[in-house]
Parts: structure tokens; sequence; C-alpha cells
């Protein structure tokens, strides 16, 4: 069984009437699979749809058209069950009643979900030691750092003990400190076996946990597959990084076909960026006949690859 199954999954806004020219189409006839265990990343700027695809497999919102099926369960017939296998970790402090401890906050949950007696007491404390909480756990959660906060939703969502957990955004504010504590508790729950679908527009985050991640634009995804294999897809982008190239050298190499950006970078480095190996073997060559000789070549990290597929849409995604 799989975690997640998603197909021709389509969510439209306003106009309630297929076609009608204010509807905004949020997801479009979306296909996803996502294997039991794996962390797996949506990745794609603010309204690309990764948000409206948590909501309907937590059945907040219903699809417009097309299927979606967590461990089995069909989000629309079968939603008391699916909210029954999943818990969600939202950012910022939505969801936290900030003038209680974070024990009572934590309690007051695990009460919703039907625990009681020394089972909950067990249950949160528990997890207030795993998320590093322990000592805290009588302080009130507005006094609370962005990443202290941030555990605490770990902790709401890990209150059922769901095998499927969706994280929407949940890194956004904090530190890197508190950023890195973080990636290292969702760690952990891939080898408690747990499922985790973790939407971002962070790349570093993505390459950091995921196993597989797809790329979304406008409500479609562009690509899947490793953080590493995306790169691969797009191979025949390269970046050469040149110090102390003239400005007149710079001016010229934005006219060599196959080069797609050259921008200024600090200490007086240069990036040329290329779509093809057959370009950047240009910029090599007239970076050496003018002189420079401090260069370096290099494929572009996720982030560039995100960039180059999303941002400026340097290749067909749409058909």
């Amino acid at each position: 069984m799989t975690a997640v199954e998603t197909r021709a999954l389509t969510r439209r806004y306003g106009n309630a009437k297929p076609g009608a020219e204010d509807e905004v189409p949020a997801l479009r006839e979306v296909d996803l699979t996502v294997e039991r265990g794996e962390v797996y990343g949506l990745l794609g700027p603010n309204g690309a749809g990764k948000t409206t695809l948590c909501r309907i497999l937590s059945t907040i919102l219903l699809p417009t058209s097309g299927t979606a099926r967590v461990l089995g369960h069909d989000v629309v017939r079968d939603a008391d069950r699916v909210k029954g296998v999943i818990g969600i970790v939202f950012g910022g402090e939505r969801g936290l009643y900030t003038r209680l401890t974070i024990r009572d906050n934590l309690r007051f949950w695990a009460a919703l979900y039907g625990l009681h007696g020394n089972d909950l007491r067990r249950r949160c404390d528990a997890l207030l030691e795993r998320m590093g909480l322990g000592d805290r756990a009588d302080d009130r959660v507005d006094t609370l750092s962005r990443g202290m906060k941030q555990r605490l939703h770990l902790a709401r969502g890990l209150v059922a003990d769901p095998p499927l957990l969706i994280l929407d955004e949940p890194t956004v504010g904090m530190d890197p400190v508190a950023a890195q504590d973080f990636r290292v508790l969702v760690e952990g729950l891939k080898a408690d076996g747990r499922t985790v679908m973790l939407t971002t527009h962070d790349m570093a985050e993505a390459e950091a946990l995921c196993d597989r991640v797809s790329v979304f634009d406008r409500g479609r995804i562009v690509t899947t597959g490793a953080p590493a294999g995306i790169g691969a897809l797009i191979s025949r982008y390269e970046q050469v990084d040149a110090v102390g190239v003239p400005a007149g050298v710079a001016a010229a190499l934005t006219d060599v076909p196959g080069v797609i950006a050259v921008r200024p970078l600090e200490r007086d480095r240069t990036r040329i960026e290329t779509r093809d190996a057959r370009a950047t073997h240009v910029v090599l060559r007239l970076l050496v006949e003018a002189g420079v000789t401090a260069i370096s070549t290099g494929r572009p990290t996720l982030e560039e690859v995100y960039l180059h597929v999303i941002g400026e849409r340097g290749m067909a995604v749409d058909g």
C-alpha cells in the first residue's frame, strides 16, 4: 500500500462552473505517488499548488475532480479514516495557545484525540522529551523562540502517533541553527518508519531531507525525482565563475548563444550561466583570450535547477 496516491487531482477556486473566466486552477490533474516510509518534498514558489494539495490530503479541502487516497483511504469518501492516520504541522503560531504552557497545549490536543489519564500523561511527557521541550514544559508559549514553537507544532502533529506527517513550510522564519535542529528531528521520524510530506521552497532543505521531490509550477508537477537526480535532468546547464572579468568582456558574453545569464558576484567575481556545453566552451575561450585565468566551472545546485525550471522557465513546462 502506498502512503499517498493522487490521480488527475484538480482543484479550482472562484466560480464553481468549470471553464468560467474567473476560475483559478490551483491544481491541474496532478498524478503523485508517495511510498510508505519516505520523505517526500513538494517544491515550488508561493501559489504553486503545494499547500492546496496538502489541504486536500488532510480533508480540509475537497478536490474539484480527480482522486486522492491516503494509506488506502479516499479523502472524500473516507475522510474520517484519513484524519485518523495523518498529522499536520504548520509554521508560525497558528494553532498555538500562546498564554498556556507547552505542557497544557500538548495535553489539550491529546485530549481532543481521545487520550486520557495515564495514557495522556505518558504520551505527552514522551513527546516533550523527544522534542527537547522537557525543561521548558511549564513555560508559556509566548515566551518561546520560533524554533521552540515549531518543536511544539511537531509534538502536536505526533500526539496521535500518525503514520503520515504533513509538514507545511516547517522551517520558515527559523534561524539556521534552529532549522538544522528541526531537520534532525525529521530524520528521526523517518527512522521510525513514518512517511513525511514536506512543502518548501528551500532547496537546501529538500536536498538535506528528501528521498524524492516534485517541483510544482502553477498547479502542475514539472518534474519528480531524487534531489540530485533533478540536477541531472537539466545537466546541460553549467556555470562558469571567473575573477576579474573586464566589463567589455562581460557584456560580450551576454551575446553568446546559449548563455542565459551573466551576473556579478562578490569579490570581483562574475558568474556566467549556460544552457549547453558548446556555450560553455565558447565562454571559456573568450575568458582565456581576455587574460582571465581564475576560472572554475560546475553544475548547478538544486537552487539553480529551481530557478531555471521555474523562475526563468528555461524548459518548456507547459503543454
